[in-house]
């Protein structure tokens, strides 16, 4: 069905009435899926659903048939690409900004209605080409003269930023938009004028340079680096194919360079967005939280989009201007990106056809001209919104929001259409049709790399950004989408997921365990088991592919999340975590056989449900909440080495005489037993008491290789291969012998590491890999048990602890147990090692404390309370 005139209907008007039809159904389609789009989000159809955006369409529909009609009327030779390819550009970007902000939707709705008539006028105009080419020089020197008023009346419409615009009372107007125009408008004039007559470079260039020049010093000045850098590629490329001189390229490519350098030293702007560019991951919650955030939105759309109106686009700052490609990519996916970049290459290619068939010199500077800004202004924004370029924040053409960005990409559009439109006029003759060739190449193969970055993000890299910690979305879709819950091994609950979609929240039923478990923050995106599990939790693994695939087409989210069972036992863990109130220090307790975390405390710990509010003076806080001690915590083991040397030394049955003092000096500082040893001081009493002689006395005769092997052995060299973040285990070599066999030298450990290595003492020697995430509920199968390392490993003296761990029994308890003591930085820290006898009945027990003051009564009594619960 034709819109207008169906009887008598050209090839080229039926051409360009069919590509409008097409435009008109994608966005008709787009607004049909915006508008329901709350339903598909909230999983009902009881919602209040998008209804403004319709008013941008109706605008755009009544608009865009109406000047298709005077189009086809007025220039029947005209190229028939041009206008469908701009008008599906324009109101795709307008349909974007309404679902981003219905104000904004309806200021650029508004600038539609003004563009629109402007091509109409423009249509209407008699001459209107050679009348911009007559007053050349007034319209440049006005758009110089009205874009300098800036550095006097400018202001920002969003009240902070560069002062870029003209206006007041919700009306502004940016001056450097237009001035690109001009400047196009002005090149071509000049050139078409000079080139019949003029045929030396210095003489053809020089008045061009000089306008160029201030335009640029005015850019510079108002610090709108991107539109400068715009200019310089712009009067680069005209000049070059107008000359055919390719020194042109090289002296704009050594000016941009310098210009680059001179930017990054000059201006914090350059540097900040340089930085960005070239490692935004460095401070990925600050200064680049833009670029990382566009990224991410990438990412999240991967190659089918989450759908219009099923995105998270919002997190990204400036999303509806600047990072409006990237809010498209993540509703409409690379796919949605590629058919973008298609119709911009589309509308270069049909550019620089209309330029190489303009009937004169003029038209032909002028069609090239207007496509290259089009073009490179395309590149410049969405090249740098996939870290492929700087960030130089120009607006995307004819899709950004921006009234004078619009108006200016209308009116070039309008002047390309007027130049296609020859009638039975012969081309201007074409000398050097190379520059042309291999601009235009140049700038196709800039798309390809915009459309190849975008592969790279929202494909290849989709699945290692969408698990990062800082990504929000994961926390926003969890509003949406029930979570599953951590529970203990006895099912009760320690975070969990309440309310109804759109409204659910993440509850902490056990928030002590929060440096363990974790958070789910919009702000600070994820962490702990919160994080390592988020596949499960989200439902992403575990659940059938079918549902999966379901979820992610019909509604843009992941399916519901699946619960998951921990190895913790909260009993347990509720006895240590009470009894470390008010302490700073680390407590660790597994199962001696599996592996299995029974109880993981760290103190002092946090609210996660607080963690936006706090965030800042957490992160400043001395005593680091943030941080779990258990696992990240780093400390010198001290004298609890001591029970692994006389490990190693009552294995190997070589035993030296029993010390006769207690206390040492190593390298000028005292060192004194942990607890005073019982008399008379035999082995058994000094290992237990955390004596630094008997440290000594066991750990001389092994040397720097039997310490270093020694450690390798009980893990202390390793990290442990677990679901939350841990810290690096330490790399270097025994530098002291006496200090390392103290336990004070180069070595530092966590309570985890400790833990497992005491491990070895209960198992005759073997040590067992960490665990702490046992079972997974799945919706076919029920809980099933998640992958997990059951195997051991088997340290010098495998085989050979049974018999000598009974020397180290507490007292009459069913367990052996050693304290220690550590000096750091001034500071002295209480460590106690425990494990159950080969003879105790029950599930075999290690543990571990760990406490930053100098209190081996507090380490005794959680000994005694977690290694006999029954107690």
């Amino acid at each position: 069905m034709n819109f207008l005139f169906p009887e008598n209907i050209t090839p080229t008007d039926q051409r360009q009435n069919r590509l409008i039809q097409l435009a008109a159904l994608f966005l008709l389609l787009y607004s049909v899926v915006l508008t329901v789009s709350p339903a598909a989000r909230m999983h009902s159809w009881a919602v209040e659903y998008r209804w403004n955006h319709w008013i941008g369409f109706a605008v755009w529909l009544v608009g865009v048939v109406w000047l298709h009609g005077q189009i086809m009327r007025l220039l029947p030779e005209r190229d028939p690409f041009l206008f469908p390819v701009v008008a599906l550009l324009a109101g795709w970007g307008l349909l974007e900004i309404w679902r981003l902000d219905a104000l904004n939707g309806l200021r650029q709705t508004l600038w539609l209605i003004v563009s629109l008539l402007v091509f109409w006028v423009g249509l209407r105009a008699p001459n209107l080409l050679g009348w911009l080419r007559r007053y050349k020089y007034i319209w440049l020197t006005g758009g110089l003269l009205i874009t300098a008023l800036t550095f006097f009346f400018g202001t920002y419409p969003g009240g902070v930023g560069p002062h870029l615009w003209l206006g007041c009372c919700g009306l502004y107007f940016q001056p450097s938009e237009p001035l690109k125009l001009l400047l196009i408008i002005y090149l071509a004039a000049y050139l078409a004028d000079q080139l019949p007559i003029t045929f030396h470079f210095s003489a053809l260039i020089a008045p061009t340079l000089v306008l160029m020049g201030g335009a640029l010093l005015l850019l510079v000045g108002q610090r709108d680096l991107g539109t400068a850098s715009l200019f310089v590629l712009i009067y680069t490329l005209v000049t070059y194919m107008a000359s055919g001189r390719r020194r042109v390229l090289l002296m704009s490519a050594l000016t941009l360079v310098a210009a680059a350098v001179g930017g990054y030293l000059l201006f914090d702007v350059v540097r900040v967005r340089v930085d960005s560019w070239i490692n935004p991951w460095l401070d990925s919650n600050g200064r680049s939280f833009q670029i990382v955030q566009s990224l991410l939105a990438f990412a999240n759309g991967e190659i089918l989009g989450r759908g219009p109106g099923l995105g998270n686009p919002g997190v990204v700052p400036v999303a509806h201007s600047d990072f409006i490609f990237a809010s498209i990519g993540e509703e409409t996916g690379l796919l949605g990106i590629i058919g973008m970049l298609i119709l911009y290459a589309l509308l270069l290619t049909r550019g620089f056809r209309v330029a190489l068939f303009a009937t004169n010199h003029y038209k032909r500077y002028l069609a090239a001209g207007l496509s290259i800004y089009l073009t490179l202004q395309t590149i410049l924004i969405t090249g740098g919104n996939l870290r492929l370029l700087p960030l130089t924040g120009v607006t995307l053409p004819f899709v950004s929001y921006g009234g004078s960005s619009l108006l200016t990409a209308f009116i070039s559009a309008l002047l390309i259409l007027l130049i296609s439109n020859h009638e039975e006029e012969e081309p201007a003759p074409l000398a050097y049709p190379r520059p042309y060739l291999l601009v235009s190449a140049g700038l196709l193969a800039g798309l390809a790399a915009v459309a190849l970055m975008a592969g790279w993000w929202a494909g290849w890299r989709s699945d290692d950004l969408l698990a990062r910690a800082d990504n929000p979305r994961l926390a926003i879709d969890d509003r949406y989408v029930q979570r599953g819950a951590l529970t203990d091994r006895n099912n009760l609950l320690i975070a969990s997921s309440k309310g109804l979609s759109g409204s659910y929240q993440r509850i902490y039923d056990y928030p002590l365990l929060s440096n363990t478990s974790g958070y789910v923050s919009t702000q600070y995106g994820l962490a702990g088991l919160e994080s390592a599990l988020d596949p499960y939790l989200r439902g992403l693994k575990g659940s059938p592919a079918s549902l999966i695939w379901w979820n992610r087409m019909i509604y843009g989210q992941p399916p519901p999340g699946l619960n998951v069972r921990l190895t913790i036992d909260l009993n347990l863990q509720r006895r240590a975590d009470g009894l470390l109130k008010g302490h700073t220090g680390a407590v660790v307790l597994l199962n001696s056989q599996t592996g299995e975390i029974l109880t993981i405390s760290s103190a002092p710990t946090f609210d996660p449900a607080k963690i936006d509010e706090t965030w800042a003076t957490l992160t400043k806080d001395p005593y680091a909440p943030l941080l779990n001690r258990a696992t990240q915590g780093q400390y010198p083991p001290g004298t609890a080495l001591t029970g692994f040397l006389y490990m190693q030394t009552a294995a190997m049955r070589t035993l030296p005489p029993v010390p006769q003092t207690t206390d040492v000096t190593l390298k000028g500082r005292a060192y004194t037993c942990t607890v005073p040893p019982a008399a008379p001081a035999t082995w058994i009493s000094l290992v237990t008491s955390g004596c630094p002689t008997a440290a000594e006395a066991l750990g001389m005769p092994l040397g720097a290789e039997g310490l270093q092997n020694l450690f390798r052995s009980l893990g202390l060299l390793q990290t442990p291969q677990i679901m939350i973040e841990t810290a690096n285990a330490s790399t270097k070599s025994v530098a002291e012998v006496d200090l390392a066999a103290a336990g004070q030298d180069t070595l530092t450990v966590t309570p985890l590491q400790m833990a497992l290595a005491a491990a070895a003492l209960t198992q005759d020697g073997m040590r067992p890999a960490p665990q702490i995430a046992s079972s997974v509920q799945t919706p076919a199968q029920g809980w099933i048990m998640l992958p997990a390392d059951t195997s051991a490993t088997s340290t010098a003296w495998a085989g050979k602890t049974n018999a000598v761990i009974l020397d180290l029994r507490h007292e009459s308890d069913p367990y052996w147990q050693t304290v220690g003591s550590a000096v750091t930085q001034n500071r002295k820290l209480t460590w106690l090692l425990a494990g159950t006898l080969p003879t105790h009945p029950g599930m075999p027990l290690t543990l571990a404390v760990l406490l930053e003051e100098d209190n081996p009564a507090l380490a005794e009594q959680i000994s005694q309370t977690l290694m006999q619960p029954e107690k």
